[in-house]
């Protein structure tokens, strides 16, 4: 899935001379924590966040900020005197993982989206990718979530689909994930269905260990530590 088809199309943005209780209004009007910085042609130039403004305006000026000689000393911010330059950006060619993957490298919570150009089409921030993920994993229907260790070779996510396919049961998604054993694999089924009892024995007859979910991201982030 493309960066294009879950990101947010209606960009606010704010121009570089805007005082900053523009921004801080955009903001809190329009519920988002942040506000690409365009220039001519509607090319990025930067990029300003809710951190960026709290850092700015300490907050005893903010209570105070309606009085006359505090705001006129906060109004000589301008936006860019605290927004990030060239702040880094995605194509729309990019997938929701590629994005994932850089947000997680770079630890910034949105990037703009823009064209070869650098024109801004787009804003996507990590509730666009949780949105989307959740659709992804079909996980907005009532389910429930299996956690099984298999042998890390060929044939055995055919075997497990197989096997609940052949109890009528449909599946949100299937999601393969590393295992702390050498030559194992963990497979998280999400079933549409609560009645998961007898699938549960069934696979276990076929030889299988099945896990609680919470334990082993329990288990798994202890040794990552």
């Amino acid at each position: 899935m493309f960066v294009s088809q879950s990101m947010t199309r209606e960009v606010i943005t704010i121009n570089k001379d805007a005082d900053i209780f523009e921004a801080k209004d955009k903001m809190t009007k329009q519920r988002i924590r942040h506000l690409p910085v365009v220039g001519k042609d509607n090319r990025i130039i930067g990029i300003v966040s809710d951190r960026d403004i709290r850092s700015a305006l300490p907050c005893s000026l903010l209570k105070d900020y309606d009085t006359g000689k505090t705001r006129e000393k906060l109004l000589e911010f301008k936006i860019k005197d605290i927004m990030i330059i060239d702040p880094f950006t995605i194509s729309l060619s990019y997938t929701i993982q590629d994005a994932l993957m850089l947000m997680q490298k770079t630890r910034v919570g949105a990037f703009p989206v823009v064209d070869k150009q650098g024109r801004i089409k787009g804003i996507i921030s990590t509730r666009d990718l949780l949105r989307a993920f959740i659709n992804v994993l079909g996980i907005e229907e009532s389910g429930t979530l299996l956690c099984i260790i298999v042998e890390e070779k060929i044939g055995q996510l055919k075997k497990i689909v197989d096997a609940i396919t052949e109890e009528n049961i449909s599946f949100g998604s299937v999601l393969v994930a590393r295992y702390w054993d050498e030559g194992k694999k963990a497979v998280f089924p999400y079933l549409l269905t609560k009645k998961v009892s007898h699938v549960k024995t069934k696979l276990k007859k076929m030889g299988y260990t099945l896990l609680d979910p919470t334990e082993w991201y329990i288990d798994q982030t202890s040794q990552d530590k």
